[in-house]
């Protein structure tokens, strides 16, 4: 995972906005956080759980805490899907994963709900656990908040995971285009690369087409791509053309046939593989779910 992309995926206005917006309607706090598993407990911030936070108070809660987030994020960046695990409190945590190019680059971290209603019996388990040291008044705060955590029955937690995974694709989507964006910074050799390629994208492209083009060696633009890019040449390419395949998916009326050869891809089952292995789920899956995002189903 290039660092710079997660920085500047983080840094977009949509992101605070989206992780309010999401708390505000759902009940649920949001933290868009990076894809390695952290040595500290990840705090939610303003959006946090009450009583998660007061839990995260005490050395026990806060270990036992980081252990969930731990699970959740490390079977989100191994299995790629959305993960759910229940903490010491019975707590649901979800982490879902932003892959862009094949790439982890971001996690949103969700939950701190309970599936079920808590009982006098969960929260005496609960209090044994972390009451050592903490005085009456941080015990009532603890009650409270533990029986004010929002329940969350099936139907409502389907939703609030497929709004979840919205944002993801919305999320990786931008962070590909960031990804193979031109930037001020980088060098004339890589920008000029850049240019020649998204004006061949549709035609066969080889390596040393482009160092022709530059007019460097071989052996140097690689080493330059690679660093200023975080992808090798071909990587790049096939990421152009994904993201020109997802722009011509849009459009009902062209068949998935013409799509493949007018952005470059050799064949039709070598589309689909490199499509659903980058982008997740097949180019018809796609296809559906953009129409029913833009249509509002």
């Amino acid at each position: 995972m290039n660092p710079a992309l997660f920085d500047d995926l983080v840094r977009l206005p949509v992101i605070q906005f989206y992780e309010d917006a999401f708390r505000k309607a759902t009940g649920v706090p949001l933290k868009v956080v990076p894809p390695d598993e952290s040595q500290q407990r990840r705090s939610f911030g303003d959006n946090e759980n009450t009583f998660c936070a007061l839990a995260a108070g005490s050395p026990e809660g806060c270990s036992a805490c980081l252990e969930a987030q731990t699970r959740a994020q490390r079977g989100a960046a191994r299995h790629r899907v959305p993960q759910q695990v229940n903490c010491f409190a019975g707590l649901t945590d979800v982490a879902l994963p932003v892959v862009v190019n094949g790439r982890h680059v971001a996690t949103l971290m969700s939950g701190q709900v309970f599936r079920r209603e808590p009982t006098e019996r969960d929260f005496a388990m609960v209090l044994k656990m972390l009451a050592s040291g903490q005085g009456r008044e941080w015990e009532a705060k603890l009650r409270k908040s533990y029986f004010d955590t929002p329940v969350v029955t099936a139907d409502r937690f389907e939703a609030i995971i497929q709004l979840l995974n919205v944002f993801t694709q919305y999320l990786a989507d931008y962070a590909g285009r960031l990804a193979i964006a031109s930037s001020d910074s980088e060098p004339a050799a890589v920008t000029s690369a850049k240019q020649f390629i998204q004006a061949h994208v549709d035609e066969s492209i080889t390596l040393a087409q482009v160092v022709a083009h530059v007019r460097v060696s071989r052996f140097y633009f690689c080493k330059l791509f690679k660093r200023a890019t975080g992808m090798t040449l071909t990587e790049y390419v096939t990421r152009l053309r994904l993201e020109k395949a997802k722009t011509l998916l849009v459009d009902p009326s062209l068949r998935i046939s013409e799509i493949v050869f007018a952005a470059g891809f050799g064949s039709i089952p070598q589309f689909n593989s490199v499509f659903k292995r980058f982008a997740g789920m097949s180019p018809t899956d796609y296809r559906a779910t953009q129409r029913s995002q833009l249509s509002g189903r």
